[in-house]
């Protein structure tokens, strides 16, 4: 996916409230948005946003002198979702039908990428979610999605932020397969570390490895050679959130998307509304 003219703007707003989460000296937060500005006359349209969120994210690190800006938010937000684990672990347990489970372990999985300080600063994630789980799924390849599931032995399960990591476990756990689950090198915005998949439990149920990537938003370009050919073997590709959305949409093997569109870029990309929930299936 292409940067839109729209992605301008967002870049600095991205900017300043990663900025303003870290500190709130105001002269740090106007070099932020100094620094972050001279960087977007020379964004080529037909580069993906990850791609300049990557450059806008090592300035800010390099500013605020921190390798983790958001580390507290992350934690933050892990042990608020670790609280609300046994709530829907219980409601997913009730669900008698297979199908079924599977659908509300997509949503829930889904619902767990409001956690985004790329576009909120605050949330409440029991409300949030819920109002998730009551939604239909505006793209719901579902069908598509049980049979490659049939197929497949390994599943490369590619994650979004800190504190989605835990609902990404309901999903795994219904997948019943072996799973590789994807996480950035480095720290950027609250993307998930292996030291934030640790910390949701992911390493109970499945193996971590990172990419190589450390842009907010999988760049196959910038991952290492072992993952490239990790990405190009396994027999199905589960990606989460905007971020992974506009790295991967373009790349020649069948994926899963799963996310919410939160910004009308991406709905209109989608062809769905702002605030929808989507699993779409590409190149199947």
């Amino acid at each position: 996916m292409k940067t839109n003219l729209d992605c301008i703007p967002c870049f600095l707003d991205q900017a300043l409230r990663a900025g303003r989460i870290y500190t709130d000296d105001k002269k740090l937060l106007k070099q932020i948005l100094d620094e972050v500005a001279t960087i977007l006359p020379d964004v080529p349209l037909d580069h993906k946003p990850p791609e300049t969120g990557d450059l806008i994210y090592k300035k800010i690190k390099k500013i605020t002198k921190t390798q983790d800006p958001l580390k507290s938010v992350k934690r933050k937000s892990t042990e608020e979702a670790l609280e609300l684990f046994p709530l829907y672990e219980k409601k997913l347990k009730a669900i008698e039908s297979q199908e079924k489970k599977l659908l509300f372990a997509i949503k829930l999985a889904i619902a767990g990428n409001i956690i985004d300080f790329a576009v909120e600063d605050e949330f409440d994630i029991k409300k949030d979610v819920d109002e998730v789980l009551n939604k239909e799924l505006a793209i719901n390849h579902i069908e598509k999605f049980k049979k490659e599931l049939e197929k497949a032995e390994t599943i490369l399960y590619i994650a979004d932020n800190a504190g989605e990591t835990v609902f990404d476990r309901f999903l795994i756990s219904e997948l019943d397969h072996k799973v590789l689950y994807v996480v950035r090198d480095e720290p950027v915005i609250n993307d998930a570390t292996r030291e934030d998949a640790k910390a949701a439990g992911i390493d109970e149920l499945a193996t971590i490895i990172e990419s190589g990537s450390s842009s907010p938003g999988l760049l196959i370009k910038n991952t290492t050679s072992e993952f490239k050919k990790l990405f190009q073997k396994a027999d199905m590709v589960i990606s989460k959130g905007q971020g992974n959305f506009e790295g991967l949409s373009e790349e020649d093997r069948p994926i899963f998307f799963l996310l919410k569109a939160k910004c009308e870029v991406i709905a209109n990309h989608l062809g769905v509304s702002k605030d929808d929930i989507v699993l779409k299936a590409i190149n199947i």
